[in-house]
């Protein structure tokens, strides 16, 4: 099946689908495979470089292996157990006592479905330094601690999580981490944490409930801006256990057209996750919910 919602490993536009290598990912598994785990520092000898993604805020640890990382905003902490990379900064001025370092935090693909994207080829995942993100199904924050790494102290992540127990470590994470603002409550009922949350550039969301089109498309109409993205990670069997992952991929870009939504890029996130995709689109706002949007903002201004 071609086009759009089609298990291609990658489709873009609104036609025809393409295949290939993805571009910009590094090899290995980002972080020593499935689980991550492991907190302690570990010092950037001179086989360790650490180079831009193409994606800006994302960066690839080259050495024996190499690896996913985000500039860690909080240096000395992890927030996952995740392993940590310093690396000297070389300032050919700069003696002994002067010399810094800056801290990388590996970023697993196998714990994170935006990570997973990345490393899939995802052409542009509408997250970067200054962005202003809406997280749904936020859970503990591990993926939540990454964004904020990339939007850094001029940006902002609102992070929404429904689970209490989850929304606990939530909490702990960004007590550390003042770009982000952490909500514990339902992503179906977006009015109820809209005094927290402001317009944003970015939605992504993580939310493995059948109805998460329309939870994205609720947030969208209420927080995103027009032309603005979203960039949602879809489980095929958690939306429909009986049909193949494509029909399932196909029937939710549907939905997202319905509700406003113009589909840009499609990647699936094999081998990390199994009857996965994520599926990235750009929002265009009718007059009506523009206006709605305005009325909101002002009122806030005032506020």
């Amino acid at each position: 099946m071609n086009g759009f919602g089609s298990g291609d490993r990658r489709s873009s536009g609104g036609g025809g689908s393409f295949r290939g290598s993805p571009r910009g990912s590094p090899r290995g598994r980002g972080g020593g495979g499935r689980g991550g785990r492991g907190g302690g520092g570990m010092k950037g000898g001179k086989k360790v470089i650490v180079e831009p993604h193409r994606l800006k805020g994302v960066f690839i640890v080259k050495g024996k292996e190499d690896a996913l990382v985000t500039k860690n905003m909080v240096p000395g902490e992890s927030v996952y157990g995740e392993k940590r990379v310093s690396i000297q900064n070389e300032h050919s001025n700069d003696t002994d006592e002067q010399k810094t370092t800056t801290e990388y935090r590996v970023w697993n693909p196998f714990r994170s479905k935006l990570a997973a994207a990345i490393m899939a080829g995802v052409e542009d995942a509408h997250i970067f330094p200054g962005a202003r993100v809406l997280y749904l199904g936020a859970a503990s924050g591990t993926s939540v601690s990454h964004v904020s790494d990339i939007v850094g102290p001029e940006g902002i992540v609102y992070a929404v999580e429904f689970s209490h127990r989850s929304g606990r470590d939530l909490l702990g994470m960004a007590k550390k981490r003042p770009n982000v603002v952490p909500i514990v409550d339902d992503a179906r009922h977006p009015h109820k944490y809209a005094m927290m949350v402001g317009i944003v550039d970015t939605i992504f969301s993580d939310v493995a409930q059948p109805d998460q089109a329309r939870i994205v498309a609720h947030n969208a109409h209420k927080f995103l801006k027009n032309n603005g993205h979203v960039v949602i990670s879809i489980k095929a069997n958690c939306v429909d256990s009986t049909a193949e992952p494509e029909a399932v991929f196909a029937g939710e870009v549907n939905k997202l057209r319905e509700e406003q939504f113009k589909p840009i890029e499609q990647v699936t996130l094999e081998p990390y996750e199994r009857d996965h995709a994520v599926v990235v689109a750009e929002y265009r706002a009718s007059k009506k919910v523009k206006k709605e949007k305005k009325e909101t903002k002002t009122e806030q201004m005032e506020s």
